[in-house]
């Protein structure tokens, strides 16, 4: 299986397939890369590359406490590792602040942002309260029934259901309530305007707690354009992967 060393003993997993513009998905705490799974098809047009975080799915878990920064740095070595100068970045749910924090850090690295129903900050009780949920199940053990939740709103199939549950609970426990732990307190809102990059913002247009996140990107970078999937929720990657991937091959083919 491919991985490459972040540090000693930490080794990320990851998968590459096709050619072209590397477009570089990353997955919200404990999900892993196959919640990617449906983007796979776009490789007949990128050179799609998915990876577990550390702590996540087929990865080592960390040998220090996580932080965003670590994780963006993660995606640096990543890069370095498959000789990629520049790629599409695309961060998912709360991805989407790996994604932001690795924009901010290594701008030259990144041809485009795209954030499937992100946010720079955690300020709403609904997001805050989902959160704290996922501390909890982590902090007392109850991954499954976490895994459970995951996997039964984001797939359809029951057989996807059952994989994507078996692969949320490889996840280290400790890591994982460090990863929310780290997202709920992340903000990088002041540091927006810092972005110059082209940035694509993917909301589903019945994802209706996601809209006071959308007006904060709108004030910092009004250069971003945003798109909405009709009758779409949160689960953009997963329940909406033929229009999603309708929009990437349209918006970051070169």
């Amino acid at each position: 299986m491919p991985h490459i060393l972040v540090e000693d003993g930490v080794r990320l997993y990851y998968e590459e397939i096709g050619s072209g513009t590397p477009i570089l998905f990353i997955h919200p705490p404990g999900m892993g890369h196959i919640v990617f799974r449906h983007q796979q098809s776009l490789s007949n047009h990128f050179r799609v590359i998915m990876y577990d975080m550390r702590g996540n799915g087929k990865s080592s878990p960390s040998d220090r406490p996580i932080t965003i920064p670590l994780l963006a740095d993660d995606v640096h070595v990543l890069l370095d590792a498959l000789h990629i100068k520049q790629a599409v970045i695309c961060g998912y749910s709360n991805g989407g602040s790996i994604a932001l924090e690795f924009a901010l850090r290594y701008p030259d690295k990144v041809k485009m942002l795209i954030l499937i129903g992100g946010f720079s900050e955690v300020c709403t009780t609904i997001l805050r309260y989902e959160f704290l949920l996922g501390i909890y199940a982590a902090k007392v053990g109850v991954v499954s029934l976490l895994a459970n939740v995951l996997a039964k709103s984001h797939e359809k199939n029951k057989k996807e259901q059952q994989e994507l549950k078996q692969y949320v609970r490889l996840v280290n426990k400790k890591d994982l309530a460090n990863m929310y732990e780290k997202g709920l307190a992340y903000s990088c809102t002041e540091r927006l305007r810092l972005l110059r990059m082209p940035i694509l913002l993917i909301y589903g247009a019945s994802d209706y707690y996601m809209r006071p996140y959308e007006k904060l990107f709108r004030k910092n970078v009004p250069h971003a354009k945003i798109v909405y999937i009709e009758n779409a929720r949160h689960q953009i990657p997963t329940k909406h992967h033929c229009e999603l991937n309708g929009i990437l091959k349209t918006y970051c083919i070169t």
